[in-house]
């Protein structure tokens, strides 16, 4: 009788300690980065002078802050599509970023000799509820020149829209 009371006392203890060990002390709120309006994945074409020339269609890019999350800069990473991944200076108040001869973290190889062109970024501008997605919702709209180090003078277009996570609008 007395080693029944005492399982079923541990019993209790271990589920009384288990249900409190479980409570996250409330609602933890993670808060935002710095960059919040201006980071994001991003369906977006990449142009010459308006067209799709490498037809590439849509493809996804991510902006997203830097680990200072200053306010200042954030990173545009096109996952390898030309490929770049820049860290940019920007301006949050107006959602417009640029930079000139921006360090790339990409590269490629082109006859042996591995190629990691800076990149300058003009025009970047984020437009808040300005796109209507291929599937038809409405939701942020994205626009930036590149010209590449290994290629001046060809000023590309990436512009698109905010990937808003439902299936008719997912390429």
């Amino acid at each position: 009788m007395k080693r029944t009371n005492n399982i079923k006392f541990l019993l209790l203890l271990f589920i009384g300690i288990a249900l409190v060990s479980c409570d996250a002390g409330g609602d933890p709120d993670p808060g935002e980065t710095e960059v919040v309006e201006l980071a994001g994945d991003w369906y977006v074409q990449l142009l010459i002078d308006g067209e799709d020339v490498h037809n590439l269609g849509y493809n996804l890019i991510s902006t997203y802050n830097t680990a200072e999350d200053n306010g200042e800069e954030m990173w545009v990473d096109d996952h390898e599509l030309w490929p770049m991944k820049v860290s940019t200076p920007v301006n949050v108040q107006e959602l417009t970023f640029s930079g000139s001869s921006l360090n790339n973290l990409y590269s490629y190889e082109d006859d042996g000799e591995v190629i990691s062109p800076e990149v300058d970024i003009t025009n970047g501008k984020v437009l808040i509820g300005a796109a209507t997605t291929t599937g038809g919702n409405i939701t942020d709209s994205i626009h930036m020149n590149l010209q590449f180090a290994d290629n001046p003078g060809t000023i590309y277009t990436l512009a698109g829209y905010r990937r808003t996570g439902f299936l008719e609008d997912e390429h």
